[in-house]
């Protein structure tokens, strides 16, 4: 199949060029193109290719077949054997084609879609937005939903590291006033999202990661699913609050990470806000709430 002339019109340096890379370097390969598009529009034979390239049948064969393969050749056949004749759209052009083949450099003045040239020099002007938001790291103490811990303070005895994550996420809708359910699965973004949280007496869409006693030691990144990519997942959610919250200490590493995500998305404009909720503050909510936990 030739190449579509109507291709060709549209981007005629684009397939020169193309053309030039498929010829290559390869003296034979040049040899073999330069036969074939020599003289009127007939096919020519592997057998008369080779006796006039002096090259093998066997090499004239691979060398018709990559041009083929690439549609700068019409391939036929006479008298039973394989044979080649030039593409009429491309004839025009092939001391184009060899001059670039064999000089590859003379391609770069050639304007193609991916590398345009003009006739003038443009000027662009590229505005980028650098007032966009910043992330807020922010405590259980913002949170107008958790008011109630203001003034409480952790309880050396209560220990929570039993806590099933279930029940932790039981105790927390409750405390926010959401009814729905959330069924946990392997590819979830967060263990609970809600759109009724608030924060600074401002409803606002929120998203949980949470870890139960599942988890156990200090929290890190790696701990964060299976892949510790849970805090990328938590990020991707459709909301403008992210907290993980976990019965024992968490380590600084999860809120580095937490920030980082935080300004990627704070680049798009809005409200971010993240923070952790460690055993410490996990006490104190269960202090304040204690019904709800249980």
């Amino acid at each position: 199949m030739p190449i579509n002339v109507s291709d060709f019109r549209a981007n005629p340096d684009e397939t020169i060029l193309f053309a030039a890379r498929v010829v290559g370097k390869s003296r034979a390969r040049q040899n073999v193109f330069a036969y074939i598009y020599r003289g009127g529009k007939r096919f020519k034979t592997i057998t008369e290719i080779a006796r006039a390239t002096k090259m093998t049948n066997v090499r004239v064969l691979q060398e018709g077949g990559r041009l083929d393969g690439n549609h700068l050749v019409v391939k036929g056949k006479v008298g039973g054997e394989t044979a080649y004749r030039k593409d009429p759209t491309l004839s025009l052009y092939r001391d184009r084609i060899l001059r670039t083949a064999r000089k590859p450099q003379l391609g770069k003045k050639y304007p193609t879609k991916q590398r345009p040239h003009g006739s003038h020099n443009t000027s662009v002007t590229i505005r980028v937005r650098t007032a966009a938001s910043k992330p807020h790291e922010i405590t259980i103490d913002d949170v107008s939903s958790f008011k109630r811990v203001r003034g409480v303070s952790p309880l050396s005895g209560l220990k929570l590291q039993k806590m099933a994550e279930k029940r932790m996420k039981e105790g927390l809708k409750k405390i926010i006033g959401e009814t729905h359910d959330f069924q946990d699965w392997g590819g979830e973004k967060n263990d609970l999202f809600t759109t009724k949280f608030c924060v600074h007496g401002t409803r606002i869409a929120a998203a949980f990661a949470l870890k139960g006693r599942a988890t156990q030691g200090p929290l890190t990144p790696k701990k964060m699913g299976a892949n510790g990519d849970q805090i990328a997942r938590l990020f991707s959610s459709a909301a403008d609050v992210h907290f993980v919250v976990y019965h024992s200490k968490i380590d600084q590493s999860i809120n580095e990470q937490m920030r980082a995500f935080a300004v990627g998305k704070a680049m798009s404009g809005g409200p971010v806000y993240y923070g952790v909720v460690d055993g410490d503050d996990l006490n104190r909510l269960y202090q304040a709430y204690r019904k709800s936990f249980t």
